[in-house]
């Protein structure tokens, strides 16, 4: 399946809620689906787009203090392991240090370790938080990782062989 990576569209969000599953399994994650950060942060909510609809996707964006934060991000079932999860995150951070980021930031539950072995595999230095939600909420994995000048050496490393 060939895929171009675009700025996402509102029907695009409502493609992937209506095939929620696709993408997030028996995970509901409806919820974090927030249409006004597309509205907002159009230039990093990308979308891996393709004649078979939306493939994968990131809803991200920049800090003023120079963060590119990473709100969710997700490949459809049938497009997984191509590396399209690293080429989504290629695209945001061009278009995150294009806005001022010096550093990505991304968070997931410590339960995921799908993400955790994706986030690792991408150079982010990975740590437990207790209470990053919240008194009484369950601990949060935070990953961050730093961002090169442009020009020198890549920000997302090469899928393993």
């Amino acid at each position: 399946m060939t895929s171009r990576i675009v700025p996402a569209r509102l029907a695009d969000v409502q493609q992937v809620l209506a095939d929620h599953s696709r993408y997030w399994g028996e995970r509901d994650m409806r919820a974090l689906h927030l249409l006004p950060l597309v509205h907002e942060f159009g230039e990093t909510c990308l979308v891996a787009r393709s004649d078979e609809g939306v493939l994968g996707y990131l809803i991200g964006f920049v800090t003023p203090g120079g963060t590119g934060y990473v709100h969710l991000v997700a490949t459809r079932d049938d497009a997984r392991g191509a590396g399209l999860g690293r080429e989504l995150y290629g695209a945001f951070t061009e278009s995150a240090r294009r806005q001022g980021a010096v550093r990505l930031k991304a968070i997931t539950s410590v339960t995921n370790e799908g993400s955790i072995a994706f986030h690792r595999s991408l150079g982010f230095e990975v740590r437990v938080v207790e209470e990053y939600n919240g008194p009484g909420q369950p601990p949060r994995v935070v990953f961050t990782r730093a961002l090169g000048r442009p020009g020198t050496a890549a920000d997302v490393p090469p899928a393993p062989r």
